[in-house]
C-alpha cells in the first residue's frame, strides 16, 4: 500500500510530524503511530497504459516507416498555397471552439488546485468588538463594558487512505485530457478549414470552365443556325445545339451555391462573418494540389499522433484513479482540529498570554452503516472505467480505419485522375475533328453534339477528381493525426472582466 518516493507523501510525512511535535506532549502515541504508518496508503488499482495488439504495417502502406517527431506538423503546407496558410492561422487564432476548448483546460487546471487544497490545513481568522451598556435601577449609576476578541481556527484532514491524492490524480488526467480536447478540436478545425477551401475552389473552378464551355457551344449553335439558313442543316440540329449551351448554363447557379456555402462556413470557421472571405476565394480558381505526399508511418503512431485516442486514454486514466477515490471513502478519516483564541476588555490586552485560550485535538468519522451507498458508488466507479476502456479501444480502432480509408481513398483516386486525364485529351481530339468535319457537311450535328457532351462531362469529371485528390490528402492529414505546431496560449480568457473588488452596489 505504501507508495514510497512521491511527492506528496514525503510532503505529507513532513507535515504530519509538525503538527505531532506541536501536540507532543498531550496527544496519544498510538494514533501518531498508526498517523504516520498510513501516510503513504492509497487503495483502488494503480493504472497501467494498456498496450492494443496492433499490427507492424498499415494494410494499404505495408513497407511504411514510424512518424518522425513533428513531420506531420503544418501537414496543409505542402499545398504550398499562401491563402489556405492564412485562412487556418486565422482559424486557429480566432475559432469560437477552440476559445471554449481553451477555456476548459483553465477550468480543468482550476478545478485540480481545488482539489489540491483539500491535502493542506485549512486556517480561518476571525476578529470582533462588542460594547453593552447597563443601569441599575436602585442607585442609578450606568455601566458601560467592553469585550475585544480574536482567534484563529484549524482543521486538517488527514488523508490517510489516498482518497484526496486520488482525486489530485484524477484531476491531473482531467487537465491532460482537456489539453487533448484542444487538440482534437484544432486538428478537426484544420481539416475543415482545408476541405472547405478546396471544395470552394473546386466549384469556381467548375463553375468558370462551365461559362467557357458554354460559350463554345453558343458558338456552335451559331454556326448550325447559318448552315441552317443555307440550307445545309435542319430547325431539329438548331434547336438542340441551343438547348445544349443553356442546359449548361443551367449548371452555373448550382455551382455557385455550392461555392458560396463552402465560403460561407470558412467565414465562421475563421471567427467572422459568413460571407468575408467571398472576395479573398474568388480571386482565384486554382483547386490546391499537394505537392508532397504524407508519411503513411505504422499502426502504432495512432496512438501517439492522434490527439483523440490520446484523449480517450486519459480518460481510462482518470476513471481509473476515481474508483480508489470511491473506494477511499469506505475507510475511516481522521481530522486535526484546533483553535487559538485571545480577548480583553481592551484591545491592547489581547496580546497578552493570560487572555490566550487555544484547543487542540483529532476526530474520527468511522462509516458504520449507509445501505450500501458507498460500495455502490465504488461498483458506480468500475462501470465508469470499463466503459472508458471501451471507447479507448474503439478510438483505437476508428483512427485506424481512418487511416486506411484515407490511404485507399488517395491512391484510387489518383489512379482515377489519369484514366480521366486520358480520357479528355481524347475527346478534345474527338470534338476537334467532329466540328470540323461538320463545318465541311461530312458528318451530322449529331456527331458533334456527342463530342461536346462527352467532353464538357469527362473536363468536369476531371475538376472533380483534383478536388478529391485534394480531400483525400487532408483527409489522410487529419487520420494520422498532424496539427498546427509551436505553443498555444490557453492563459488568456475569452471574456475580460472590469471591476472585479468591492464597491457600491448598482
Amino acid at each position: 500500500m505504501t507508495r514510497p518516493g512521491t511527492a506528496i507523501s514525503r510532503s505529507w510525512r513532513r507535515r504530519v510530524g509538525l503538527a505531532v511535535a506541536f501536540g507532543s506532549r498531550s496527544l496519544s502515541l498510538v494514533p501518531v503511530a498508526l498517523a504516520l504508518g498510513l501516510a503513504g496508503c492509497a487503495v483502488g488499482p494503480d493504472y497501467q497504459s494498456p498496450t492494443p495488439a496492433l499490427s507492424a504495417n498499415h494494410a494499404n502502406a505495408r513497407h511504411a516507416r514510424p512518424i518522425r517527431p513533428g513531420e506531420l506538423t503544418d501537414w496543409w503546407k505542402r499545398f504550398g498555397d499562401p491563402t489556405l496558410n492564412h485562412l487556418i492561422d486565422e482559424a486557429v487564432a480566432a475559432n469560437l471552439d477552440v476559445a471554449a476548448a481553451k477555456a476548459r483546460i483553465r477550468e480543468a487546471r482550476a478545478t485540480r488546485v481545488q482539489i489540491g487544497a483539500g491535502l493542506f490545513p485549512q486556517v480561518n481568522g476571525g476578529a470582533s468588538s462588542s460594547h453593552a451598556r447597563s443601569s441599575a435601577s436602585a442607585s442609578g449609576v450606568n455601566i458601560t463594558s467592553n469585550l475585544y476578541q480574536a482567534g484563529f481556527d484549524a482543521s486538517w484532514e488527514l488523508d490517510l487512505f489516498g482518497e484526496t491524492r486520488r482525486g489530485l490524480e484524477a484531476a491531473d488526467r482531467g487537465v491532460e485530457a482537456a489539453e487533448e480536447s484542444l487538440r482534437t478540436t484544432l486538428l478537426t478545425l484544420v481539416g475543415d478549414v482545408a476541405q472547405n477551401y478546396v471544395e470552394a475552389k473546386g466549384f469556381l473552378a467548375r463553375a468558370s470552365f462551365a461559362q467557357r464551355t458554354v460559350a463554345i457551344q453558343r458558338q456552335t449553335a451559331a454556326l448550325t443556325r447559318a448552315r441552317f439558313e443555307a440550307g445545309a442543316a435542319s430547325a431539329v440540329d438548331v434547336a438542340k445545339a441551343t438547348a445544349f449551351a443553356s442546359s449548361t448554363s443551367a449548371n452555373i447557379p448550382t455551382l455557385e451555391t455550392a461555392f458560396s456555402a463552402a465560403a460561407h462556413r470558412i467565414g465562421v470557421l475563421i471567427g467572422r462573418e459568413p460571407a468575408a472571405v467571398v472576395a479573398l476565394l474568388r480571386r482565384s480558381a486554382v483547386i490546391p494540389a499537394p505537392r508532397h505526399n504524407l508519411p503513411p508511418g505504422v499502426p502504432a503512431d495512432v496512438l501517439l499522433q492522434r490527439p483523440d485516442v490520446r484523449l480517450a486514454e486519459r480518460l481510462l486514466a482518470q476513471s481509473t484513479a476515481r474508483i480508489g477515490q470511491a473506494e477511499a471513502a469506505l475507510y475511516p478519516s481522521v481530522s486535526l482540529t484546533g483553535s487559538l483564541r485571545t480577548s480583553g476588555i481592551r484591545i491592547g490586552d489581547l496580546g497578552n498570554g493570560s487572555s490566550l485560550a487555544w484547543s487542540y485535538g483529532p476526530s474520527v468519522t468511522i462509516p458504520v452503516f449507509n445501505a450500501g451507498r458507498l460500495r455502490a458508488a465504488v461498483e458506480v466507479a468500475e462501470a465508469q472505467r470499463d466503459q472508458s476502456y471501451a471507447a479507448f479501444h474503439q478510438a483505437v480502432l476508428f483512427a485506424l480505419e481512418d487511416v486506411e480509408n484515407a490511404l485507399v481513398g488517395l491512391a484510387q483516386q489518383r489512379i482515377r485522375y489519369q484514366s480521366l486525364a486520358t480520357a479528355v485529351r481524347n475527346y478534345r481530339e474527338a470534338g476537334r475533328l467532329a466540328r470540323i468535319v461538320y463545318g465541311q457537311g461530312a458528318s451530322s450535328f449529331l456527331e458533334v453534339l456527342d463530342a461536346e457532351r462527352s467532353l464538357y462531362d469527362s473536363e468536369d469529371s476531371l475538376l472533380q477528381s483534383q478536388v478529391l485528390i485534394a480531400t483525400r490528402f487532408i483527409a489522410l492529414g487529419k487520420a494520422l493525426g498532424g496539427g498546427p505546431g509551436g505553443v498555444i496560449d490557453v492563459a488568456r480568457p475569452l471574456v475580460v472582466d472590469g471591476e472585479r473588488g468591492p464597491r457600491l452596489a448598482r
